[in-house]
């Protein structure tokens, strides 16, 4: 009588394999094969050098963002000479403080820094006012023409400054204020960037809140201030960062309205006063990016949590 033999259970299989595998060397010892390694371990060991990857390529597009920044910074202090020299110098070889003085004894930058600081200052405040209130009668409001005005926002974002500049200026030429500081102001108090972002933001705020502020008897202004306004600091945040580094950085418009040098911004002073007709002084035009540009650095420092977080909120890409 001839007994069935049995399938061989899991285990018995697995036991079979590995005894399969096991190696004699020719000493006659037996050496078992390393058990497989599992699929986790082998995607643990691989995260260190897609890190290290991730980490490397991070470094080089920082490096090289980083760059032009230092060479201005360094090339600050370095006179003509040393700047024409070629091969290059990172170092300044004999470093000095000449360009700066002459920004701040003959060029009388300290009117160039007003004009720009008045500018971007009463523009940002403008902004942060006018594109919160429209935004707000965009998102929680009914009346007749908003989707067509929300369009018409829309439509404006797509739209060249190049196009309405010479119209914008035969307009504030016509109204005798060139060379005036509302001239470099009211062009710029509410951009389609800012109704947007603020539109965006506030459409997010529960109707909840509204409508029990105006059971309460709060009017449309009050609730606006009241309520609206204290939700609003990521994205008033953000609209002043942009706002004030537009203004600050505007070149084109102040250089054809502001035509006396006592109503001549930073970046209009910087481009006349560094390039001459036979030749540019870099030092000078070093030196005075430097100062250009440190107030905004300033100013992101201190706001760039605002910054991250009104830019998360309102989805900007």
């Amino acid at each position: 009588m001839t007994i069935p033999e049995t399938a061989p259970t899991p285990m018995e299989k697995v036991l079979t394999e590995r005894t399969q595998a096991e190696r004699t060397t020719a000493g006659g010892t037996r050496v078992p094969a390393s058990p497989p390694v599992p699929a986790r371990r082998r995607r643990k060991s691989r995260l260190p050098a897609r890190r290290a990857l991730i980490y490397g390529v991070l470094t080089v597009a920082v490096t090289a963002t980083l760059l032009p920044f230092v060479w201005m910074l360094l090339g600050a202090f370095k006179t003509q000479g040393e700047l024409l020299r070629r091969p290059i110098t990172w170092w300044p070889e004999q470093p000095t403080l000449e360009n700066f003085v002459l920004w701040f004894t003959e060029l009388n930058i300290g009117t160039f820094y007003l004009n720009s600081i008045v500018v971007a200052v009463f523009t940002v405040l403008g902004n942060l006012l006018f594109c919160s209130m429209v935004g707000y009668a965009l998102a929680k409001m009914d009346f007749p023409g908003k989707r067509f005005l929300f369009l018409l926002v829309m439509v404006m974002l797509m739209v060249p400054g190049v196009v309405t500049f010479v119209p914008l200026f035969v307009l504030i030429s016509k109204l005798g204020m060139v060379s005036t500081y509302p001239a470099l102001i009211l062009p710029f108090l509410a951009a389609p960037m800012g109704v947007f972002l603020m539109r965006q933001f506030i459409a997010g705020i529960p109707d909840s809140l509204i409508e029990a502020a105006r059971i309460d008897g709060a009017g449309e202004l009050r609730t606006f201030l009241r309520i609206v306004m204290p939700l609003c600091g990521p994205p008033l945040a953000t609209l002043g960062i942009l706002t004030f580094l537009g203004s600050w950085n505007n070149f084109l418009w102040p250089l054809v309205v502001a035509q006396t040098e006592e109503m001549y911004t930073l970046p209009v002073a910087l481009s006349l006063y560094s390039t001459g007709q036979n030749a540019t002084e870099y030092g000078l035009l070093l030196a005075g990016s430097v100062l250009v540009i440190t107030p905004i650095l300033l100013l992101f420092v201190a706001l760039q949590r605002y910054f991250i977080q009104g830019v998360a909120a309102t989805g900007i890409k």
